[in-house]
């Protein structure tokens, strides 16, 4: 009876927080008047700016999909297939990126990819052009690069684990038959890498039309996560946002749903055969290696140093590096009231989000791996779905809801947050908890109950110090995340008391003197948070760095 409470508890919870805000958006959508009706739909469709904003979200998604893809799948191959001095200190370097949200590094970009930005004044000295040019254009290709900049990584950590489930043999059965690189690749090495491939694919794309701090940073409106984030003012008046919110739902799950469908019945696929055997590079073939490597991590690294450098530089105008340094923005941030609220409502909310997903995580793994309770399939579907649901739509999705109710954001958004943070993770909490139930067997604890312990000394100094690993290592990650999440603060927090770090830094980006200058002071911050917390997790669970990205 008590395993069935804990059950119903943790299923309850979890249907009111994540399949009730879905029925509400469903409902909604195709509702007026308490009347079914397409409606809606009609009506934001002959919009010309929501069309657009369809339109242009469409196009760079599916833009950033093929410029990751472009950059991703020659690097796995590259680390896979040969061997050459500084291999894996590069590769760790390759996952960088992934520390800065391109929320924070727009802020920093736009000093260098500005019109008199460090880009253009270089590019002028050196001769290459002879007037300044726009970069960032109308905003849509700043946002281009930042995202691509940003996601490449996961294309390249997902392709690189399907290389190494990879038969070698059949490559060389095709080379054996007169068949080109090309060929060979088109018609019998992609087609093998394309669950790998399709799982990387969307959720790049997913995370590229869900974005809403990079095009609100670079003031560019007509995109879908912005008309989202704007609907929200006047949703009573005008219910056009449910609509848009439910396009996000239904590509996101279709998407995912696709995904899986041919990830596991994909006809592509082979048994590993003995490892082939890795290429060495050495001589000649270094320099242009390593000339590509270097470009390549410069570049992808431009949005961090922009930042850190934004936040030191006293005086940055007309020059490729700042004239003048200081540290006075550091100061600000620990000492200004704006941002030491938010650094303490992030910390504050994070650790609590932390603590509940560890409470859940930890109990729904345990259900799932040590009971036979009937309905617990549904219970995992529950747990992973929010892996299915941006950020943007939970967010959008609770304040519509609980707005006039004891949970109304515009009051106090603190417990919303909470939950919002700690189901947004709990997925990573609940499968690293589950595969460390299903390492640890059975032998221990029977072993333990067998010489007279009872079922709480044998969780305490057995199961609990076994999976407590994994367990944390998890925390640690949901921890890291919670404090830089973007979405959630945007859209739940209206009151500057209630402002998180993610509200503050946007709040700075947009006033004029030491605003941008302060936010990348923090967003700096935050960058050291993340990159310290996977070195953490990966110390705990024995792990690379990379794959705590790896999807699938």
């Amino acid at each position: 009876m008590r395993i069935k409470l804990i059950y119903a508890i943790c299923l309850g919870f979890l249907a009111y927080f994540i399949a009730y805000p879905l029925i509400h958006i469903l409902i909604n959508s195709f509702t007026v008047e308490e009347k079914a009706t397409f409606k809606l739909f009609i009506t934001a469709l002959e919009n010309y700016v929501i069309r657009r904003s369809l339109f242009n979200s469409f196009l760079l998604s599916i833009a950033v999909v093929i410029s990751t893809s472009a950059i991703g799948i020659p690097l796995a191959f590259l680390f896979v297939r040969y061997r050459f001095p500084g291999r894996n200190f590069l590769m760790t370097l390759c996952f960088l990126p992934l520390i800065a949200s391109p929320f924070v590094g727009a802020i920093g970009m736009t000093q260098i990819l500005s019109r008199f930005g460090s880009l253009n004044i270089l590019l002028m000295k050196l001769g290459i052009i002879k007037y300044p040019v726009s970069w960032l254009g109308s905003g849509l290709l700043g946002i281009f690069i930042l995202e691509t900049l940003h996601l490449y990584p996961i294309m390249f950590l997902n392709i690189s684990a399907a290389l190494n489930n990879f038969d070698i043999s059949v490559e060389e059965a095709s080379y054996n038959l007169g068949a080109s690189f090309f060929q060979t690749f088109r018609r019998i090495t992609f087609p093998l890498l394309l669950p790998g491939y399709f799982a990387a694919a969307s959720i790049i794309f997913i995370w590229t039309l869900t974005d809403l701090g990079t095009p609100l940073i670079f003031e560019y409106r007509e995109l879908l996560s912005v008309q989202i984030f704007n609907s929200i003012k006047d949703i009573n008046l005008n219910p056009q946002g449910y609509v848009l919110v439910f396009l996000v739902i239904l590509i996101t799950f279709l998407l995912f749903g696709i995904t899986k469908r041919y990830v596991t019945k994909h006809p592509y696929t082979t048994e590993r055969t003995p490892a082939f055997i890795e290429k060495n590079l050495s001589g000649k073939q270094l320099f242009p290696l390593y000339l590509f490597l270097f470009l390549l991590l410069g570049i992808s690294l431009l949005p961090h140093i922009s930042i850190i450098l934004s936040s030191v530089s006293k005086k940055w105008f007309f020059t490729i590096l700042p004239s003048e340094y200081t540290g006075e923005f550091y100061h600000t941030v620990f000492t200004h009231h704006l941002t030491k609220t938010g650094i303490f409502n992030s910390l504050f909310l994070s650790s609590i989000s932390t603590l509940l997903g560890i409470i859940l995580g930890f109990t729904i793994g345990f259900l799932l791996a040590k009971t036979k309770i009937r309905g617990k399939n549904i219970l995992d579907i529950m747990a992973m779905l929010p892996l299915a649901i941006p950020g943007i739509v939970m967010a959008f999705n609770y304040f519509t809801l609980f707005t006039g109710t004891i949970l109304d954001p515009r009051n106090n958004p603190y417990i919303l947050l909470v939950i919002s943070y700690s189901i947004r993770r709990l997925p990573y909490i609940v499968r690293s908890t589950y595969s460390s139930f299903q390492q640890l067997g059975e032998s221990s604890e029977e072993a333990s109950v067998s010489l007279g312990a009872d079922r709480w000394t044998t969780f305490k100094r057995i199961t609990f110090p076994l999976i407590s690993p994994g367990l944390f290592a998890g925390a640690v990650l949901a921890f890291s995340f919670s404090v830089m999440e973007v979405s959630s603060g945007l859209i739940l927090a209206i009151r500057e008391r209630h402002y998180p770090i993610a509200k503050v830094i946007y709040t700075l980006a947009g006033r004029v003197t030491d605003g941008p200058y302060v936010a990348c002071g923090l967003g700096v911050i935050g960058m050291v948070l993340v990159g310290f917390s996977y070195y953490i997790s990966s110390r705990l669970v024995a792990k690379k760095i990379g794959e705590f990205f790896r999807i699938g």
